[in-house]
């Protein structure tokens, strides 16, 4: 085969030349590029999909399967959040795609901030992501009282504000960055023992977002314990589960995840018991956001429960369907099988909000219509119950059938959750 070079003359597509005067006018290029100015976060609009797509994503060319549907939601937190995170990741394919040293896709901005990351075991990866929040709360309340001890010298006005400030959406945190900036000039006037502490834990007065990430393996399986404590604590968490519904990890083992009639690893025949409801596990707790999304399916919902859960001062918890190459479908229409996912009911989308449930409002709703498709469609694209199909087809048909009605089943629970007053909720101990 032949090419023309920029000059327009006949080449060879493939030949061999010296690699390195190739790589010195590349990294010319890629340095100018990466000096390109970032939008400023003050000027876009966080509330739609279009938006914060002009936001700097703080992960960043990972090692993941081609097509993997875990990392979408680990790039948009932290284009919202990344600035102030810390992570928690349970074992599993986040946390070798996340911490294949000696690099990693966890990135900083300009000014140096980006997601403090660290790995866990299954059994308790829950309890480390509550350390990151004790941890977080202590070293807030010491520079809160070094603060208070300054207030003389920096003005009970100026103190009050900062103590004092919301710091619940991004507009509110924006602004305490510009207070604590502010803060730290005021302290580089002051000539004392006590400014000096106080500058080098003033950053700990804005809020840190913590989050603890893991598989259903961990959530759903090993780690489920600590999970269910995490969200009993009543702490400040975010819990996002990169749900494949299998232990992708090693190879394709069933979880408790794993769907009715799935074929995986210690389920040749099809699993024969069927999916938990973790929603409706920590719904039933009465203080915990709880959504279940789908990227592929509502991206707008993705991002409205994601930043709901993020503000919500309590534990929160996020169900994120995340197709795999365990499924057995082409990673290229991932997407459009979440949609199908979707429109089937196997995944309806849902959000639980504590806080509306306060303010007399439904607390409890279905971002998506009742099932338009029979299960059977979604299912057809995917190996893991199609192999089943071909080896047991009359069991492969049994299966089907009562996972049907187990659709059906959830979907008349979750409508009557949709449309019941606030008082038939389990109520927040900590507000009544």
């Amino acid at each position: 085969m032949r090419a023309q070079d920029a000059e327009g003359n006949d080449v060879r597509a493939l030949r061999l030349i010296d690699k390195q005067p190739v790589l010195e006018r590349e990294r010319v290029k890629l340095d100018w590029f990466e000096q390109l100015p970032w939008n400023s976060r003050s000027q876009i609009d966080f509330s739609n999909v279009r938006g914060v797509q002009f936001l700097q994503p703080l992960f960043e060319f990972s090692g993941a399967c081609a097509g993997c549907g875990e990392t979408p939601y680990l790039k948009i937190i932290t284009q919202l959040f990344g600035d102030r995170m810390l992570v928690a990741n349970a074992t599993g394919c986040s946390s070798i795609y996340g911490g294949n040293l000696p690099t990693t896709p966890w990135s900083k901005n300009a000014d140096g901030r980006g997601p403090a990351w660290s790995n866990s075991l299954f059994e308790d990866n829950a309890e480390f992501g509550m350390g990151f929040r004790l941890s977080a709360n202590h070293h807030h309340r010491q520079a809160e009282k070094a603060l208070g001890e300054l207030r003389a010298e920096l003005t009970d006005a100026f103190v009050d504000a900062i103590l004092d400030a919301p710091q619940q959406v991004e507009s509110q945190i924006q602004a305490q960055r510009e207070r604590v900036a502010e803060l730290k000039y005021r302290l580089e006037l002051l000539d004392s023992t006590a400014a000096r502490q106080l500058k080098s834990m003033a950053d700990h007065l804005i809020r840190r977002s913590i989050w603890i990430v893991g598989g259903d393996g961990w959530a759903y399986d090993i780690g489920s314990s600590g999970l269910d404590h995490a969200l009993a604590s009543g702490l400040d968490i975010n819990i996002l589960i990169l749900d494949t519904e299998v232990y992708s990890n090693t190879g394709g083992q069933m979880s408790k995840s794993t769907p009715l009639g799935a074929v995986a690893k210690f389920a040749a025949g099809g699993k024969t018991v069927g999916k938990k409801d973790i929603a409706q596990q920590a719904i039933a707790y009465g203080n915990v956001y709880v959504a279940r999304i789908a990227m592929g399916a509502n991206p707008q919902q993705t991002l409205q429960a994601l930043r709901e859960a993020e503000a919500y001062p309590g534990p929160s918890l996020i169900i994120a369907y995340s197709h795999c190459i365990a499924h057995g479908i082409d990673m290229e229409q991932g997407l459009q099988q979440q949609r199908l996912a979707v429109a089937c009911g196997h995944w309806p989308l849902i959000r639980y909000n504590p806080v509306i449930r306060d303010e007399g409002g439904v607390p409890f709703t279905l971002d998506c219509l009742r099932p338009s498709l029979p299960l059977s469609a979604y299912r057809a694209n995917e190996g893991r119950f199609q192999m089943l199909a071909q080896e047991h087809p009359e069991e492969a048909e049994r299966l089907l059938h009562i996972a049907q009605q187990v659709v059906y089943q959830r979907w008349d629970v979750y409508e009557k959750m949709a449309s019941r007053t606030a008082s038939e909720f389990p109520p927040d101990p900590r507000r009544v």
